[in-house]
């Protein structure tokens, strides 16, 4: 059966960086992106590899009917997909502390980063069921750290891994043929971070590949929180 997977945010980045590492292990890639241009760029530089990139799909996470046409059209014209990396976010401003963080920002950030990312995994459900599919989210730990704790951003990705964890739950109640697990890649020097890189931190092509790897490891992962790169202390 010919692997077909949908990664969102494939047009820069970590998910560049797995969409990357996935098609060159043999996986059909699907770009969800919100920008035309973004994507076709990301497009050819994955063709130019050798990747077979199926195509792009607009995806705009705050908008709820922009996500309900992207699952449609997913569903119609990839029957076959059996994996969905849920990689797109956005920061929040990640400049100041809790105190001074806009409830507006706070509202924006759970709006995209689990609202939205929820959104389209309940509608690709069905289909990740009907071909024994797999859901992957890319995340940070609940716990906080001392050293780096954005209130939207962590307290946005606190409930995607808690929706990871039910949903890993009930689909082992109810038998549905579809595994859940989230992936926290460690820090990694991307623009959602201003592309810091300060000691322990690791670069997009090192992480697309170990989460590739995992991907392919062939091992049931249901309900796992799986950290490549564990943040390190100062």
């Amino acid at each position: 059966m010919m692997k077909t997977v949908l990664v969102t945010g494939a047009n820069k980045g970590i998910g560049f960086g797995i969409a990357k590492h996935l098609g060159l292990s043999g996986w059909r890639v699907i770009i969800g992106a919100r920008d035309e241009q973004r994507a076709e760029k990301a497009i050819s530089e994955l063709k130019g590899q050798g990747i077979d990139v199926l195509g792009w799909v607009n995806i705009e996470l705050a908008n709820l009917d922009s996500v309900e046409q992207a699952a449609k059209e997913v569903s119609g014209k990839y029957p076959e997909l059996s994996l969905l990396v849920n990689n797109a976010g956005i920061p929040g401003d990640m400049s100041v502390d809790s105190e001074h963080t806009e409830i507006s920002v706070i509202k924006e950030t759970l709006d995209v980063n689990f609202i939205g990312t929820f959104a389209l995994t309940k509608a690709l459900i069905p289909l990740m069921a009907k071909n024994n599919g797999r859901i992957v989210n890319i995340t940070v730990p609940s716990e906080i750290s001392p050293y780096w704790h954005p209130l939207a951003y962590v307290a946005s990705k606190a409930a995607q891994n808690a929706m990871m964890g039910v949903m890993a739950i009930e689909f082992k109640q109810s038998n549905t043929p579809v595994e859940i697990f989230s992936v926290h890649p460690g820090p990694t020097t991307t623009d959602l971070n201003g592309n810091m890189a300060l000691p322990g931190f690791h670069d997009i092509e090192t992480v697309g590949q170990k989460t590739a790897e995992l991907i392919n490891d062939g091992q049931n992962h249901q309900g796992e929180f799986i950290e490549l790169y564990p943040i390190v202390e100062e």
